[in-house]
């Protein structure tokens, strides 16, 4: 009788309750060998490449490109070739199943791989009864199945994030892309075809589309006794009188990958963290010649992490521990199509401007491309927002514990004020500082934030 195994998903880094299906690998019917590419797997970290556990016939696949299955679920089905190597039972397998030590770590044999976790062996089948595991918004039950849901269709392409990010990544102009996924779904494939033959290259001229069919004017409506909007306007064009159908109004599209991960980390900062938020301005009209705005921003909270270490900490609030830290690895907010990344700027204290930049450069590149690894996303002891090199000037930013404190810096405006003798213009920075007021005090917030600016307000 043939030895057919059960590969279920494994945590594929800190925890997280699900992933989505970029791209298989392989197909129904194929043989493959024990550590071979099988499926490649978007988290709300990264692009996971999942290698085979088995050496075998792949018989069965539970999910196709774009679904989101959860961690622990059926992922692929096996027939176990008995002349070829398997991996022994306590062999390490680079794709664990065990408690979340280590997890979403670099492997140590790879640093390119994330660590799965650490146990080793095969996942234990999960139970056939499994309890509501709460999510964001209501109750969805959990349980082996696989849930199909729509690709993200921005732009009028439907493509999953982690197709996005490769295309962009290889230059690849989606709308130019023939699909060839169920329902006009671009693949994987399509996009690496497309950048191999040079038939989309971002940036060159847009191929000819087809016209839109034109769609006339409904009818007036009858005269009657009641006056009645009609369906065109004074000008003459054509206007709704009743409220928009689906397709005007677009259709619901599940979260998927980061945007999921982001909309479960903020509810649940929500919910555990008591937040109280102040704000001032930093002067920054004593700076002589050009200066770089983010190197002295870092600099600023290093210096206010060292005169009041209260708020470069890590708070449990179920044990209420506190945990100061002597270094500060700032997690930078990096904003991008697919939703937001937190990387962290590690020893921020020993760096000087042009580190600073040199590595804040790096980290954003890694997050576009999709290459940052997983522990490069946790680990930060303070966070910082700075949302002013787009708009507004005040904020309320998301403390995200464990970490008690999160600044975040405004567009910088030339305000007026009063002087000695008159009124000067001076350049101004808004900040503000969210803490755990559970961890900090008032007091420290506020001397915080003043070390900040006394920091800021230095010519260089």
């Amino acid at each position: 009788m043939a030895d057919i195994k059960t590969f279920y998903l494994p945590d594929l880094g800190e925890g997280l309750p699900d992933a989505t299906v970029v791209e298989w690998h392989v197909k129904e019917g194929d043989t493959i060998k024990l550590d071979a590419p099988l499926v490649s797997m978007e988290t709300a970290k990264a692009v996971v490449d999942v290698p085979s556990p088995y050496s075998g016939t792949v018989k069965k696949l539970h999910g196709a490109a774009g679904d989101i299955i959860e961690t622990g679920a059926a992922l692929a089905d096996f027939e176990i070739d008995p002349n070829a190597r398997q991996r022994a039972e306590a062999e390490s397998t680079g794709h664990h199943h065990g408690p979340k030590k280590g997890v979403g770590s670099p492997a140590a044999d790879d640093a390119s791989k994330v660590v799965a976790s650490d146990d080793g062996g095969e996942i234990d089948p999960p139970k056939a009864d499994r309890e509501d595991e709460g999510t964001v918004v209501g109750a969805m039950v959990s349980g082996n199945a696989v849930h199909t849901e729509q690709v993200s269709s921005a732009g009028g392409v439907k493509a999953v994030p982690a197709v996005r990010a490769a295309a962009k990544k290889l230059k690849v102009d989606l709308s130019r892309v023939q699909p060839t996924g169920a329902g006009g779904v671009i693949t994987m494939q399509d996009v690496k075809n497309a950048a191999a033959n040079g038939s989309a290259i971002a940036g060159a001229a847009p191929a000819a589309r087809p016209a839109a069919a034109q769609h006339l004017a409904p009818t007036l409506p009858e005269p009657g006794p009641a006056p009645q909007r009609t369906a065109v306007s004074l000008a003459g064009k054509p206007v709704r009188t009743a409220p928009p159908g689906a397709e005007t109004m677009g259709q619901p599209e599940q979260l998927k990958g980061v945007r999921r991960n982001m909309a479960r980390v903020m509810a649940e900062a929500h919910a555990n963290v008591v937040p109280t938020t102040i704000v001032d301005d930093a002067d920054l009209h004593a700076w002589i010649g050009k200066q770089d705005i983010t190197a002295r921003l870092i600099r600023a909270i290093v210096a206010a992490c060292k005169a009041v270490p209260a708020l470069n900490a890590w708070f449990d609030g179920k044990n209420l521990t506190r945990t100061l830290h002597p270094h500060v690895d700032i997690g930078i907010a990096v904003d991008t199509d697919d939703g937001l990344f937190v990387p962290a700027l590690r020893n921020a204290d020993v760096l000087d401007g042009a580190g600073i930049r040199a590595a804040i450069k790096r980290l954003r590149t890694s997050v576009e491309d999709r290459s940052i690894p997983a522990s490069e996303l946790s680990g930060y002891t303070i966070s910082l927002s700075n949302f002013g090199m787009f708009a507004g000037r005040y904020a309320t930013p998301v403390v995200v514990p464990p970490t008690v404190a999160i600044i975040g810096a405004g567009k910088l405006s030339h305000d007026v004020v009063a002087v000695m003798g008159g009124i000067e213009v001076h350049r101004r920075m808004p900040l503000s500082l969210t803490f755990d007021h559970r961890a900090a005090t008032g007091g420290e917030a506020a001397r915080f934030l003043k070390a900040m600016i006394d920091d800021l307000g230095l010519p260089q």
